[in-house]
């Protein structure tokens, strides 16, 4: 098997050359990892219904799960939506490029393997410069699901995408790890008021803040508008458990119980200090967004250590916390 061609953004007098060729890659068909600020995303031309076939056979992502099409600018939106209602444009031109994908009524030719048969689209526009760079060179959109195998951690840095993907994609942009870690924030902008299909890297507070009031639609159907809603996800080997925040004594007591058990535990937490851990503890700083940029690393390296369990001391659920918390139940629920 061939292994993929890494492409590394600090090879700053051959990045663009090296830019072009991976546009062109994606115009023949060949499937581009990208770098984003919130996950490296898995690219292919989004009318190319062969090249979008393969992303989901190389993930093993089902059917049914739609993609987010990554687009250069606001402009290009017009591309893929039929209309961008007035809340929508108002967001895209605070919001984008950044971490906000509006879902928007679809134009008839996209192809229905993208939209998963829905006569929505999911459009975003990614806040980072080398893979802006690329879409302009492209010139149209490209497919972006995160570049990770179907239900494991999303991939923060080039060598998660390679880990679960090298030699099955052709090019990998290399530009480190990822300054947000956790998905795009996915509104539907087709109701009124918006519903919020998946928290992420945008927190509802902000997006209020400029549109007035949104919704959370629970378990609905309609929650199939947005990739990252209705399969497993996010999920390490290990058994993940969340332990409230501040809950110590719990956290302390689960801890001592799995390692009479023999069981291989690691511990992420923010203001519990556990007494007799081994190295796979983990202590962040009191802030979600540290959460956020660590946690599916984290994750990772949990599986790489061959740990049996991990205990996750919540984090209060505003802002960018309501984000990694979906994240973190649904890594529990797996």
């Amino acid at each position: 098997m061939k292994s993929t061609t890494v492409i590394k953004t600090s090879d700053v007098e051959n990045f663009e050359l090296k830019l072009r060729q991976a546009a062109d890659t994606l115009h023949s068909g060949g499937l581009v990892a990208f770098p984003t600020e919130t996950v490296y995303g898995l690219g292919a031309d989004a009318f190319n219904e062969d090249a979008v076939r393969r992303v989901y056979r190389v993930k093993g992502r089902p059917a049914d799960n739609p993609l987010i099409v990554h687009i250069a600018s606001l402009h290009r939106a017009e591309l893929f939506a039929e209309e961008i209602p007035f809340k929508g444009r108002k967001l895209a031109e605070i919001f984008w490029p950044g971490p906000l994908t509006l879902v928007m009524a679809g134009k008839s030719n996209i192809p229905s393997i993208v939209t998963a048969g829905l006569s929505t689209v999911a459009l975003r526009v990614p806040k980072n410069t080398a893979t802006l760079r690329l879409l302009e060179l492209f010139g149209g959109g490209i497919v972006g699901p995160s570049a990770n195998l179907s239900g494991k951690p999303s991939p923060t840095e080039a060598e998660h995408v390679l880990s679960d993907l090298d030699g099955s994609i052709d090019v990998l942009i290399d530009d480190g790890r990822t300054t947000i870690g956790i998905e795009s924030t996915v509104l539907d902008v087709t109701f009124d008021p918006p519903l919020i299909l998946r928290q992420g890297g945008l927190s509802r507070e902000a997006i209020e803040k400029v549109i007035g009031h949104t919704e959370l639609p629970g378990h609905g159907s309609v929650l199939g508008r947005s990739p990252g809603t209705c399969h497993r996800h996010y999920a390490p080997k290990a058994q993940l458990i969340l332990v409230r925040e501040s809950d110590s004594e719990n956290f302390q007591r689960l801890y001592e119980d799995f390692r009479r058990q023999k069981k291989n535990v690691a511990a992420i937490t923010h203001s519990i200090r556990v007494s007799g851990t081994s190295h796979s503890t983990r202590y962040m700083e009191n802030s979600a967004e540290e959460y956020a940029r660590n946690i599916f690393r984290l994750l990772r390296e949990c599986d790489i250590l061959g740990v049996d369990v991990i205990l996750v001391e919540e984090i209060e659920e505003r802002g960018i916390g309501a984000a990694v918390m979906d994240r973190l139940r649904r890594a529990a629920e797996c």
